[in-house]
């Protein structure tokens, strides 16, 4: 969607913009004066001039972004865009996308959703005449291609746009603008690409050599030495770094870099601090290695070694403009690598604190964070996410977030991705977000938390893994807008990455069905269809599938307790096979496209318990019970089914049985419906993305 063509209906704007650029250069500014934006207002048929009383004010802004390049960003304009943005809910007050990832089109689609374009619409409405759209659309085309034009992603733009605002804009008769600003500068150099096939040998090493690893004690090397040969990686194709010793542990030794007999694919350097500068510059000279793990931290957290780390990150990335590209850096600050398929364990982190057994029947997705801690406690609590590979960046003093979600969007084994980021390297916003679009061209789903959602949480961010935080809701908007669908809390981040993982190979729709014992969860269901800007609809059942349930009910004898409807309360008397029955019905009605079904553990007619005292054999043993006959009945049918098991620690077992045959299981009606309509809101976008890249 970056194709520069796209512009053309803007050309004139583009060659007025850039005389009126060179010559504020040539007098020393940075900035347009009013004459000059004047002039550039009325290059596109405006006027520099107040707006009619009562009409809506627009701002519209091309921003040169840290993280995202240029950004388009519309919503209110004059003093609404204020009161808006602390008001409305998501993309009511603005909207804002990378003009590398939309055209005019495509944005109109965003704006459509903004409070300022709902009265447009609205006074539209009331004069008899249709909404500006052909004029926004226009509008808009002529921004994206001025911010591709004067990009720093552009090679050939003389100057780069810092910042464009025009403020006030109304769409009348001729459309006027009531004030404007521009700043610009000269192209600034970026850092070089880094060779990201390496992250091959990273991920998949055939050797591995590691320095730190004390002969005496139980250091962190030691930790990661006994993990790696823990978890089974060849200890023959395992070499020490370490100065005056033969073997550890069963794993031969040597001297070091220049002593090594081959080329590695991997080192993990697990030294202090203080001595990684030195090796980094041995480890690029020596050309031994083709990438490295960079555990220690303290490398640009603290004041006292920013410089420093900064300085190391610029060697790191002077060794990529090298013949074969150099090493890459995983790291630093880094808790290490999960590779299932590469067959290793580096993380410190003992088995028996965080086995990691397989749950799924083929490990599809992909973790990816800045935070070792956080995939550490997102698996401690739902192992059933069961990634093939995890990857702790840390301070991402050379790979980035941009640089690994490239190398998994192409991997046809991926499925799901998802990320934990606290911030971006310059320029690797958008990186990242072209990323995420080749991800969801490709059919994956990718589940994002970006942290630092406050300004406090934003200062928590520079000294756990020195990056800068940015703008969350800039990234919220630059990121969905890409693809991605980005997770509030860590709670919805567990949900959101389970689910895309459990439904990926499920045909979805936006109609659900509600079935439960249990009324509350039956309005539940129901109360929680929508997503901020999409919602689910509780389908119309056809008369044949009214009258099936119905007959269901009267074998069942609940006839005379249930109406027929959707969402349905089937009384707490009803048994396993009638939670069956009734799902089965709802599946195959042509109106439905998922069903939402609490299996209510705790209604006597379940078999829920692991034993029961009252009703022996009545429990999860038994074959007719919930956790032996639904699984079936999900892996046969292609509409999503969501078991919502919601119940104390006597039903964890009950949970467990299902999630481990693949039953895609919540403990709760909200979470389970709210994820779904989430999960369907971005595949059907997917699909979108897909259809106008196609």
């Amino acid at each position: 969607m970056n194709d520069r063509s796209r512009v053309s209906p803007g050309a004139t704007v583009n060659v007025v913009l850039g005389e009126l650029l060179r010559s504020a250069a040539a007098e020393g500014r940075d900035t347009l004066n009013p004459a000059e934006i004047a002039r550039f207002v009325e290059s596109f048929g405006a006027a520099l001039a107040e707006g009619a009383p009562g009409g809506v004010d627009l701002r519209i802004e091309l921003t040169n972004t840290r993280e995202f390049g240029v950004v388009l960003s519309v919503g209110s304009g004059g003093l609404d865009a204020e009161l808006d943005a602390s008001n409305f809910r998501k993309d009511r007050a603005k909207v804002s996308a990378s003009v590398e990832l939309t055209d005019a089109a495509d944005f109109l689609r965003l704006f459509r959703r903004t409070v300022a374009y709902r009265k447009m619409a609205a006074i539209a409405q009331r004069d008899e005449r249709r909404p500006p759209d052909h004029v926004l659309e226009f509008c808009f085309g002529l921004m994206i291609g001025l911010g591709c034009e004067f990009s720093a992603a552009n090679p050939d733009a003389p100057f780069v746009l810092r910042s464009l605002q025009l403020d006030g804009v109304q769409f009348n008769k001729r459309p006027t603008v009531a004030s404007g600003g521009c700043e610009f500068g000269a192209r600034a150099a970026g850092r070089l690409p880094r060779p990201i096939h390496k992250i091959d040998k990273l991920i998949h090493p055939k050797s591995i050599g590691v320095i730190g690893v004390s002969a005496t004690s139980m250091n962190f090397g030691r930790i990661i030495l006994n993990n790696l040969v823990g978890s089974g990686y060849p200890k023959e194709q395992l070499t020490i770094l370490k100065p005056g010793e033969a073997e550890i542990d069963g794993v031969r030794c040597v001297e070091g870099l220049r002593a090594l007999d081959g080329k590695l694919d991997l080192l993990i350097v697990a030294v202090a601090a203080d001595a990684v500068y030195d090796l980094v510059d041995e480890i690029i000279e020596s050309d031994a290695v083709e990438s490295v793990m960079l555990i220690p931290g303290g490398l640009g957290e603290t004041a006292k070694s920013r410089e420093p780390a900064a300085k190391l990150a610029e060697r790191i990335n002077a060794a990529h403009g090298r013949p074969g590209g150099g090493p890459v850096f995983l790291g630093a600050n880094c808790l290490g690598v999960v590779s299932h398929a590469g067959g290793y364990d580096s993380w410190f982190i003992p088995l028996e604190r965080l086995p990691k057994p397989q749950k799924k029947p083929v490990r599809n997705s992909v973790m990816l964070s800045q935070s070792g801690a956080f995939m550490i406690t997102r698996l401690s609590r739902n192992p059933w996410l069961d990634p093939r590979y995890m990857l702790a960046l840390g301070n991402q003093t050379d790979l980035t977030h941009g640089d690994l979600l490239a190398y998994f969007a192409e991997r046809a084994e991926i499925e799901t991705i998802g990320l934990y980021i606290e911030g971006f390297r310059d320029g690797d916003g958008l990186d990242f977000a072209k990323a995420v679009r080749r991800a969801v061209r490709n059919g994956k789903q990718v589940v994002v938390y970006k942290s630092a959602r406050t300004a406090a949480g934003a200062g928590g961010v520079m000294g756990h893994t020195a990056s800068i935080a940015g703008d969350w809701q800039l990234a919220d908007s630059v990121l969905r807008q890409a693809g991605a669908i980005v997770a509030e809390d860590f709670e919805a981040f567990d949900d959101l990455f389970y689910i895309a993982g459990a439904l990926h190979h499920k045909k979805v729709g936006p109609r659900v069905g509600g079935i439960s014992g249990a009324g509350f969860e039956a309005v539940g269901i129901a109360d929680s269809i929508e997503s901020d800007n999409f919602s689910l609809e509780m389908g119309a059942l056809e008369q044949e599938t009214v009258r099936r349930v119905g007959e269901i009910l009267a074998a069942k004898r609940l006839d005379a307790l249930v109406e027929v409807r959707n969402p349905i309360d089937i009384n707490p008397g009803a048994d396993d096979d009638a939670h069956l029955q009734v799902t089965q019905a709802f599946l195959d009605d042509p109106n439905i496209d998922a069903v939402v079904v609490g299996l209510d553990p705790t209604a006597p007619a379940i078999r829920g318990l692991e034993s029961s005292k009252l009703r022996p054999g009545h429990d999860l043993s038994d074959p007719k019970g919930t956790v032996h006959i639904y699984p079936p009945l999900v892996a046969d049918n292609d509409k999503p089914v969501i078991g919502i098991v919601d119940g104390g620690v006597l039903y964890d077992a009950m949970a467990a049985r299902l999630m481990d045959q693949g039953v895609c299981v919540f403990r709760n009606c909200g979470r389970g419906t709210r994820a779904l309509a989430r999960y369907v809101e971005a595949r059907l976008d997917g699909d979108a993305i897909r259809k106008r890249n196609s």
